[in-house]
């Protein structure tokens, strides 16, 4: 199963979300570090300038995937900019990326289109990045399906990797959507 991603979920970047409410947004990044949970898969969490006005990560993503790995950045907007990074992701042995992050066209799209570039196959989570202006979103969402980023929602997420309704875990499955 591909890697989560989950890109710049910090309290400072929600303030600038206008394309959607900021705590549906924060909950949709959420419910995917509880999907990962549930599937097992690698999460791969960074902030950029976490110690300035962006904020730190919300705790809850680390409390919903206590097995998140954090990677910090030397400042590179772009988190595939750095190498810890990128080595990070390399290092899941897999090359098909599940990716979100708090501004659609700057956290998520940018990342998103250069691993698309290094040979990945992208999902980004839509409804789990946010952007200034619905305007924005439009445009961030045009780009980087021409780059061949394929966008999602975390229902789609849930549904495509729970599979199959006949499991112990279903009732946990169901949460994710609504």
């Amino acid at each position: 199963m591909p890697p989560m991603l989950l890109i710049d979920h910090q309290s400072g970047r929600f303030q600038t979300v206008k394309d959607m409410e900021a705590t549906i947004q924060r909950n949709h990044a959420v419910a995917l570090a509880k999907i990962a949970t549930l599937c097992k898969i690698p999460v791969i969490t960074t902030a950029s300038v976490p110690q300035g006005p962006n904020g730190p990560l919300i705790p809850e993503i680390h409390e919903s995937a206590p097995h998140a790995r954090y990677v910090a950045r030397e400042g590179q907007i772009n988190a595939w900019d750095n190498p810890d990074f990128v080595a990070a992701v390399k290092s899941t042995g897999r090359k098909t990326l599940i990716i979100a992050g708090t501004i659609t066209s700057v956290c998520m799209a940018f990342p998103a289109i250069s691993a698309v570039q290094d040979g990945f196959k992208v999902f980004a989570v839509i409804d789990a990045s946010g952007t200034y202006s619905k305007t924005a979103q439009e445009i961030s969402l045009a780009r980087v399906v021409q780059a061949g980023v394929v966008p999602m929602d975390t229902a789609a997420v849930a549904s495509e990797l729970q599979q199959i309704w006949h499991r112990p875990d279903a009732q946990q499955w169901a949460m994710f959507l609504g």
